[in-house]
């Protein structure tokens, strides 16, 4: 992988230096400010970054402000960015991630614990790899709205430029960084479109990824009022952490959600009423988890709206639904 790291610590780039060196099958760009990275990312005819190391605290523009702008990047929209820093604080961490970082690695670190996030990294630059290499073969055969292809159920949707969404491993990993102190007035819970499945079997792929933005949208719009990020699971299942002790009131935020949903008047792309219904799962407070319990609690979000959408469906408001989108 071709590697950049930005920080004005030249002590502190050294030692990334010498670190990927003996991790090995990787270039290591460095530099020294964010002005000096962004001339590095448009030198014309310099080939494209794979990774970003990013120190959060810099003179003139600091990490999270570059990560917002590699982010705005097209071409480094889904590159992995790990932030690098000395800064354990919840609202540094909260910052980065909704700023659109993949990572969080506090100094000091260790070969152990920066080989094992370059594993994941690696993963993901592959995977984005895949992602492109399918874009640019729709592109080039015709677009997406033409195809008569479904949009695969469990895939991932990229939703760009709503408040609050982060991709899901990002998700993941900034619950495992927050401390037990940290996670303690966070809640998850999750949101899933009911009878999702008879809704993709009937939309075309274009159909299918605005409807799962637009849901997306109208929950971060839902939740303006409270610090949250946001998830999409695939399945059409949304994972969200509010902040701030705020527990929600599914009945009053499911009846937002679809106000929202209701403004957005989708339909089909034969002109038929999409008709939106999502409901919630039970609510879970982290409380004294951290670590992989606050992760393991996104699992038990998602299995409790499964449940929850599973009881509506068998109830008159789903045989409702299955007419609906027969």
């Amino acid at each position: 992988m071709r590697i950049l790291a930005v920080d004005d610590d030249p002590i502190s780039l050294d030692l990334l230096e010498v670190l990927i060196g003996q991790i090995g099958g990787h270039v290591l760009v460095k530099s020294d400010s964010a002005a000096d990275a962004l001339d590095k990312i448009a030198q014309r005819g310099a080939a494209p970054f794979d990774c970003f190391l990013l120190d959060i605290e810099m003179p003139g523009m600091n990490g999270v402000e570059l990560c917002e702008i590699l982010r705005s990047i097209a071409v480094y929209r889904h590159s992995p960015i790990l932030m690098i820093t000395r800064k354990h604080e919840k609202r540094f961490i909260d910052d980065a991630f909704s700023a659109g970082a993949s990572d969080y690695l506090t100094k000091p670190f260790e070969l152990g614990e920066l080989r094992t996030r370059m594993r994941m990294v690696e993963k993901l630059v592959n995977e984005n790899r895949k992602r492109n290499d399918k874009l640019f073969a729709a592109k080039t055969t015709r677009k997406i709205r033409e195809s008569q292809e479904h949009y695969e159920l469990h895939a991932p949707v990229e939703i760009d430029d709503i408040p609050g969404v982060v991709e899901y491993h990002a998700l993941e990993n900034y619950l495992a960084q927050l401390s037990r102190r940290s996670l303690f007035g966070s809640t998850v819970f999750a949101v899933k479109i009911a009878g999702v499945e008879r809704l993709h079997q009937k939309a075309e792929a274009f159909d299918f990824v605005c409807m799962i933005t637009d849901t997306a949208e109208a929950i971060s719009d839902s939740l303006s009022d409270h610090q949250a990020l946001i998830s999409y699971c695939g399945y059409g299942t949304f994972a969200c952490v509010v902040e701030d002790g705020w527990r929600p009131n599914l009945d009053s935020f499911i009846d937002s959600v679809h106000k929202c949903l209701k403004l957005m008047d989708l339909h089909f792309g034969d002109g038929e009423e999409m008709n939106l219904v999502v409901c919630a799962g039970r609510p879970i407070r982290l409380l004294s988890k951290s670590g992989e319990q606050a992760v393991n609690a996104l699992s038990q979000a998602q299995d409790s709206v499964e449940a929850v959408c599973r009881e509506m469906e068998q109830s008159p408001l789903g045989a409702v639904l299955s007419k609906r989108s027969a």
